[in-house]
C-alpha cells in the first residue's frame, strides 16, 4: 500500500473512530486525545500494515489496545499504597486519634436513625456496613440479590435525608 493510499484511509476512517472513542470514553475531549494517540500509532507503524488486512479492523484494534493500556495505567497511579509501620490501623474502624465530640454525636444520630428503620430494612443495611456484600446478605437473608440492593439504597436514602443537616 502506498503512503497516500495509507493516509487516505486514515482520514476515511477519523469519523468511525472518533464515534468509537466517544463510546469507550464517555467525553469528547478524551475521545478526541484517544482518537490523536491512534492515529500517531498508526502513522508510526504504517510500515507494519498488510495490504491483505482489514484497515478499519487494524485501527479500531489499536484504538481499543490504547484504551486498555490508559485505563490500567491511570488505575495503576490511583492507587495509593501505605507504607507505613501502622498499618494494623487502616481497617481496624476505630478512631486512633480518639473521639471528637461532634463525630461522637454524628455517630450517635446515625445509630438512632438506623436503630428507627424498621427491622427488613436495618439488618441488610447493617449487614452491608459491616462488610458483607449484596450476595452474601441475600443469602444469609434468604432474600433475593435485588431485595437487598433497593433496601440497603432506601436506608442510605433515610440516612442522608435525615442527616442533610449536619453538611
Amino acid at each position: 500500500m502506498t503512503t497516500s493510499s495509507f493516509t487516505q484511509n486514515l482520514l476515511n476512517v477519523q469519523a468511525e473512530l472518533r464515534n468509537f472513542a466517544f463510546k469507550l470514553t464517555a467525553d469528547y475531549e478524551d475521545a478526541n486525545d484517544l482518537v490523536q494517540e491512534t492515529t500517531l500509532k498508526a502513522l508510526d507503524n504504517e510500515d507494519k500494515y498488510t495490504d491483505e488486512t482489514n484497515f478499519r479492523g487494524w485501527m479500531y484494534t489499536i484504538m481499543r489496545n490504547l484504551f486498555i493500556n490508559n485505563y490500567r495505567k491511570t488505575v495503576r497511579d490511583q492507587t495509593y499504597v501505605d507504607r507505613t509501620d501502622n498499618q494494623f490501623y487502616l481497617n481496624s474502624g476505630v478512631d486512633v486519634e480518639g473521639d471528637s465530640t461532634e463525630g461522637a454525636y454524628d455517630a450517635k444520630e446515625m445509630r438512632r436513625i438506623v436503630n428507627s428503620l424498621p427491622k427488613e430494612y436495618r439488618l441488610p443495611f447493617s449487614m452491608f456496613v459491616a462488610g458483607f456484600k449484596y450476595r452474601e446478605i441475600a443469602e444469609r437473608l434468604g432474600l433475593p440479590l435485588g431485595t437487598v440492593k433497593s433496601r440497603i439504597f432506601f436506608s442510605r436514602q433515610k440516612l442522608q435525608e435525615a442527616l442533610k443537616d449536619f453538611r
